[in-house]
C-alpha cells in the first residue's frame, strides 16, 4: 500500500513540475541569452554582457526588459523551490566593471593608431583575445520584481509577480536573457489579479499598441510585433492621467481608451454598456478635423449592430455640421428649472457686493414648497414665481411659445381694492386692473405685468394704504405673517431699480426657450443608459464652459451620492477632461467654496461612487496634488521641461524614464502604467481610425 501512495505522490510531484515549467519556461529563451548577473541587491543588478550576444539579440536599448534566473528549462523544479523563479530587470544604463579603465586605455591607443586611415581599430589594431576581453561590458539594471509560482487554495498552481525579490545570494550565478516574443508578451501584458476591478468585465482585454523601447524604432528581433493590451476595467472608478506636449499623441490615446470601453457593449450585452463623457475643449472629438482619421462621434459605425443614439453631442452653441446637437442651456421659465435658473443669475451677480437690492434678490428663494405645505405657503411661492418670470421677460429673456402670465387666485379682492385707493390713481388703477385680470385667469402681456409689479413694489414699500391693509391682513391671518414676505420684496426690488433688469441680463447666455428639461439631467440620463456623451466646449466663452462643466459634475456627483446612500451601486461612468488645466483646479491648496472643488471631490471620493476621471494636459504641475496622488493609471508622452519630468518622477518608477521622456518626441510613444500592471511598459499607441 505504501508503494501505491508513493507512486501517487511521485506522479503528483511530476505533474506539478511540468506545471511549473509551463508557467516559467516561456519567460526563458535560451537563444536570447545576453550575459550573467555579477552583482545583485534588492533594488539593483549589475549584468555583464558580451557584444556577441548583444548583437545576436538585436541590441539592448535603455529601458528594455531582461530576465535573470537559475532555472533550467523543463520539469526540473518543485513549485516552492527558490530557483523556480525569474527576476525581471529593466536596463537603466552602463555599469563599471573592474577592467574598464584598462580597456578604455586599449581602445584609445588603438583608435589613435587608425586615425585618418580607412581602417577600424577593432578589426586591424586589436588581436582576437584582446577584442574578446574588450567586448565585455556592464549594465546597471533596476530590479522590478519576481515571477514565481504560487499554489491556490484549491491546489492549482499559478504564475504570480511580486514587486521585489524576497532573497538573494552573493555567490549565486544567474543567467540573463533578453525578453522577446512570447516572453515579452507575458511581461508587457501581465496583470495582477488582486488589482483587477471586481467587475463582470475584469477579464476583457483590448489591444492598444505595441512595445517600443526607443525613438530609434528598429524593427525585428521579436520586439515590435509584441502587442500590448489594456484592461478597460482599470479605467473604471479610477483616476487616469495623460501628460505630454502638444502633438505627442494624448488625444489619439484618449480616443483609443474611449473606443476600448465603448466596444465592451458588443462583447458583454449584460454589463458592457458603460457611460462615458468627454469635456472636449477644442472640439476635436465632437467634430471631424484634418488631423483625425475619423471623428469619435462616428464610433458607433465600427460594429454592425452599432446605433447612432449611443453617441450624443452637447454644446453651448449650435454647430452647422451637427444638426442633432443638444444645447447646454437652461429654460429659465420652466417649472423644473426655475430654481436652477435663479441660482445661475445669483452666481452671475455674486460680484455685486454691497448693493442692497441685489443682495436682497440673491437671498430670495424659489425652492418649491414641500409636498403637503399649507395653501398660504404655496400661494406665496406661486406669487414669487410669477414676479420672477416677469423680471426675466423685462430683462429680455426669450419667452417660450405659448408661455403666458398665469396667477389665478394670487391677488385677493381686498388687496386689489386697497391698491385702487392709492393716491397715484392712474398707475394704481392700471396696476390693480392687470393684477386683478391675472388673478381671474384673464390674459395679460408680460410687459403689462412688469409695469404693474413695478408699482406693486412701490405700493408695498412706501404707500401707507398698504400698511393699513397689511395690519388688518396680519390680524386676520392664522399664521400672523405679512402679505408680502421678504423673498417677494427681493424679487420685486429688481423692478424698481433701473439697472435691475440689466444686471439680470448677464445670465441670458445660459437661457434658451427651446428646451423643457435641464441639460445636466439629460446628460446623466444618457450616461446611465451607457451612452458616450461628447460636450463640445470649443464654442462659447471659457468662463461659461467652466460653469457648465462644474454643473454637470456637481449633478453627477450628487445623484451618484444619493444612489450610494440608499445601499445601491451607481452605474459606472468615466469622465474625460481634455486640456484639463482649463477645468481642474491647480496648486497645493484650494478653496472648498470654489465651484471647481467638485473636481477634487470626484478625485477623492469618486471611486466609491463609481465615477472614473481621466484628464489630459501638457504639464504635471497644472494638476492639483490631491488629484495626482489619487491617480492609478498613467499615459506619459514627451515632456520638454526637466521640472515637469522631476515632478513626474515622484510617482511609481517613472524616474527610470526621465531621459527618454525629455528626448523622444515621437507621436504616440508613451510610457504606460495601469492599476493592474505592476510596472511601467513603454509602448507605441495605435493610430485611432473610424469610418
Amino acid at each position: 500500500m505504501s508503494d501505491v501512495i508513493k507512486a501517487i505522490e511521485e506522479a503528483r510531484e511530476e505533474r506539478e513540475k511540468r506545471r511549473v515549467a509551463e508557467l516559467l519556461d516561456p519567460l526563458i529563451q535560451n537563444d536570447c541569452y545576453v550575459g550573467e548577473v555579477v552583482s545583485l541587491s534588492y533594488d539593483e543588478a549589475i549584468v555583464q554582457v558580451h557584444d556577441h550576444y548583444r548583437e545576436q539579440v538585436g541590441g539592448l536599448p535603455s529601458q528594455c526588459f531582461l530576465v535573470a534566473t537559475r532555472k533550467q528549462l523543463g520539469p526540473t523544479y518543485e513549485w516552492n523551490n527558490e530557483d523556480a523563479s525569474v527576476i525581471l530587470l529593466r536596463v537603466q544604463g552602463p555599469a563599471s566593471l573592474p577592467h574598464d579603465s584598462e580597456a578604455f586605455k586599449i581602445r584609445v591607443e588603438a583608435a589613435q593608431r587608425t586615425a585618418e586611415q580607412e581602417r577600424y581599430w577593432d578589426r586591424d589594431q586589436v588581436d582576437l583575445h584582446t577584442r574578446n576581453i574588450l567586448s565585455f561590458a556592464g549594465l546597471k539594471c533596476r530590479v522590478l520584481g519576481t515571477f514565481y509560482v504560487d499554489r491556490l487554495d484549491n491546489g492549482d498552481l499559478v504564475r504570480r509577480f511580486g514587486s521585489d525579490i524576497s532573497n538573494y545570494y552573493a555567490a549565486y550565478a544567474l543567467k540573463v536573457y533578453k525578453a522577446t516574443k512570447k516572453a515579452l508578451e507575458i511581461i508587457a501584458n501581465y496583470r495582477d489579479p488582486t488589482r483587477l476591478a471586481d467587475h463582470p468585465l475584469r477579464e476583457e482585454k483590448v489591444e492598444i499598441g505595441r512595445v517600443r523601447y526607443a525613438s530609434s524604432d528598429r524593427k525585428g528581433h521579436g520586439i515590435d510585433e509584441v502587442r500590448v493590451n489594456l484592461n478597460p476595467t482599470d479605467l473604471l472608478r479610477q483616476k487616469t492621467a495623460l501628460f505630454g506636449m502638444t502633438r505627442s499623441g494624448k488625444s489619439n490615446t484618449v480616443k483609443i481608451m474611449v473606443r476600448s470601453v465603448f466596444e465592451l457593449r458588443y462583447r458583454n450585452l449584460d454589463h458592457g454598456r458603460i457611460g462615458q463623457i468627454i469635456f472636449d475643449y477644442n472640439g476635436e472629438y465632437a467634430n471631424e478635423n484634418v488631423q483625425d482619421r475619423g471623428a469619435l462621434k462616428n464610433l458607433w459605425q465600427l460594429h454592425p449592430s452599432g446605433v447612432r443614439e449611443d453617441i450624443v453631442t452637447y454644446g453651448t452653441e449650435a454647430h452647422p455640421n451637427d444638426s442633432d446637437r443638444r444645447l447646454m442651456k437652461v429654460n429659465f421659465y420652466e417649472d423644473r428649472m426655475l430654481a436652477l435658473g435663479k441660482s445661475i443669475i445669483d452666481n452671475e451677480l455674486a460680484s455685486e457686493k454691497g448693493i442692497r437690492y441685489v443682495e436682497a434678490f440673491r437671498s430670495a428663494s424659489l425652492e418649491e414648497p414641500r409636498e403637503g405645505a399649507d395653501p398660504g405657503t404655496v400661494t406665496r411661492y406661486r406669487r414669487r414665481c410669477l414676479a420672477y418670470r416677469a423680471l426675466l421677460a423685462k430683462a429680455g429673456f426669450a419667452v417660450p411659445r405659448n408661455h403666458i402670465p398665469r396667477g389665478k387666485g394670487l391677488f385677493g379682492s381686498d388687496f386689489i381694492k386697497a391698491m385702487k385707493q392709492s393716491e397715484k390713481e392712474q398707475i394704481a388703477k392700471f396696476a390693480a386692473t392687470v393684477l386683478e385680470n391675472v388673478s381671474r385667469g384673464d390674459r395679460v402681456t408680460w410687459e403689462q405685468l412688469a409695469e404693474a409689479l413695478i408699482f406693486l413694489y412701490e405700493f408695498i414699500v412706501h404707500d401707507p394704504i398698504y400698511k393699513t391693509f397689511n395690519n388688518e391682513y396680519i390680524n386676520k391671518s392664522s399664521s400672523g405673517s405679512a402679505w408680502a414676505e421678504e423673498d417677494l420684496l427681493g424679487i420685486l426690488g429688481m423692478f424698481a431699480q433701473k439697472n435691475g433688469p440689466m444686471l439680470v441680463r448677464r445670465a441670458m447666455k445660459f437661457h434658451t426657450d427651446t428646451v423643457d428639461r435641464d441639460f445636466a439631467e439629460m446628460i446623466i440620463d444618457d450616461l446611465h443608459k451607457g451612452r458616450l456623451v461628447i460636450i463640445d466646449q470649443s464654442l462659447g466663452n471659457p468662463e461659461f464652459n467652466q460653469r457648465q462643466a462644474d454643473r454637470v459634475m456637481e449633478s453627477l456627483f450628487r445623484i451618484h451620492q444619493q444612489i450610494f446612500s440608499t445601499g445601491k451601486n451607481p452605474p459606472d461612468v468615466i469622465v474625460y477632461v481634455e486640456e484639463a488645466h482649463n477645468l481642474l483646479p491647480s496648486g497645493a491648496e484650494f478653496d472648498p467654496q470654489d465651484p471647481r472643488s467638485i473636481w477634487l471631490r470626484v478625485a477623492k471620493e469618486g471611486a466609491k461612487l463609481h465615477i472614473g476621471l481621466a484628464y489630459a494636459t501638457q504639464e504635471v504641475s497644472n494638476i492639483h496634488k490631491s488629484v495626482l496622488k489619487n491617480t492609478s493609471n498613467w499615459f506619459i508622452g514627451h515632456l520638454n521641461n526637466t521640472e515637469e519630468v522631476r515632478e513626474l518622477a515622484k510617482f511609481y518608477d517613472f524616474a527610470d524614464f526621465q531621459a527618454s521622456i525629455l528626448r523622444a518626441q515621437d507621436q504616440g510613444f508613451l510610457r504606460l502604467k495601469t492599476l493592474s500592471n505592476p510596472y511601467v511598459v513603454p509602448i507605441q499607441v495605435d493610430r485611432f481610425t473610424v469610418p
